[in-house]
């Protein structure tokens, strides 16, 4: 089957600031796919160019096959969900999903069917009859929702439209937009600078900064296998460790930073010498009060522990002066170290990823 989108070696520049450069991607139907990266990285205006209110420098998009780099907003088989609701204030729940309907002119049955039909998928059907004014943010959310789905877009775009919830209706929304999705079998194209909202939602993620595609894949992979700095610093905590591909006393592949030699699952072929950076993420170490037998472990102080409930984080700082971060379960029982305690941070070889040291991320 052929991508409901593809863009092929797109560009896009405001005079001369190049917002983005080189952005080719394949979007399936059916999929959600997250465009994430920090402020000002360009998803905003990938974005724009996907709804049409902006154009390609140079390059070419294709919907559903065909070619809409020329081709108006409203000629495009997208609809667009923002941040800011854009609802009638004074249109009641069911007015407002209706809206676009009657303004292409389809009859009043038909009309009537669908607005129900997507009321109900948002589970908004009892509240139909109310005004905006009357309706909670998440509930304005879900309107929106609807009124965007009940034209039978291809494609939805979604703008960080739950960037103004509040933490607990934010992650109730996510759970709901999985399972609308998976009713209405919509592409969804999700805009967020927030890593749980991309993690949470997505099939695929599309990492972008300086208006580059710096990796496209699964959240899983993105997480536990991030291809360049960028990657591992973005999504989730990670320590990061600064040294060099050598070969050990036994001949194998080994990492070697100021810490000393660690051993690692190779992911990339790197040449001996190279210089390069390990990874660990902070739920992956283990602490241990005596040194352990096994590879992978530093000599380190307790500098502070936060307590989170079901998880505790550590900092710590080696005797070799990195600071360092681990997450460890609270289990009952659980001898746990305190501030001031010497411990020994361990991970396994599997627990690291090691990556170039690119210049670029």
């Amino acid at each position: 089957m052929p991508p409901i989108i593809e863009i092929t070696d797109g560009n896009k520049a405001f005079g001369s600031f190049k917002a983005l450069q080189d952005i080719n991607l394949s979007i399936a139907q059916g999929e959600i796919v997250t465009l994430l990266g920090p402020s000002g990285c360009g998803k905003t205006t990938l974005m724009r160019i996907l709804a049409g209110f902006e154009s390609l420098t140079s390059g070419s998009l294709k919907i559903d096959g065909k070619d809409v780099s020329n081709l108006p907003p409203e000629k495009r088989p997208v609809n667009m969900v923002f941040q800011r609701y854009a609802l009638f204030p004074h249109l009641d729940v069911f007015e407002n999903v209706a809206y676009g309907l009657k303004v292409k002119g389809i009859g009043k049955d038909e009309v009537r069917e669908r607005v129900r039909n997507m009321l109900r998928i948002v589970q908004m059907d009892p509240l139909q009859q109310r005004f905006i004014t009357e309706l909670s943010g998440g509930q304005c959310q879900r309107v929106a929702l609807a009124r965007a789905l009940v034209n039978g877009p291809k494609v939805l775009l979604l703008d960080e439209p739950l960037a103004a919830l509040d933490l607990k209706i934010r992650q109730h929304m996510l759970t709901e937009m999985k399972r609308i999705h998976a009713e209405t079998g919509a592409t969804f194209i999700y805009v967020t600078h927030d890593q749980d909202e991309a993690m949470i939602l997505s099939d695929r993620v599309v990492l972008i900064d300086r208006g580059q595609i710096v990796q496209v894949d699964t959240p899983q992979d993105m997480y536990n296998r991030p291809n360049c700095l960028f990657s591992a610093k973005f999504l989730g905590e990670t320590n990061i460790l600064h040294g060099a591909i050598v070969e050990d006393a036994s001949g194998k592949t080994a990492f070697r930073s100021a810490e000393g030699s660690f051993h690692y699952q190779p992911t990339s072929q790197i040449a001996s010498k190279s210089a390069a950076i390990m990874s660990v993420r902070p739920e992956a170490i283990s602490l241990f009060a005596e040194s352990p037998t096994r590879d992978n472990a530093i000599p380190a102080t307790v500098t502070d522990v936060l307590f989170t409930g079901s998880r505790s984080i550590y900092h710590l700082v080696s005797d070799g002066g990195e600071a360092l971060r681990a997450q460890i379960q609270n289990t009952p029982g659980l001898n746990r170290p305190n501030v001031g305690d010497r411990v020994h941070v361990c991970w396994t070889q599997d627990g690291s990823v090691v990556l170039p040291a690119s210049p670029s991320h």
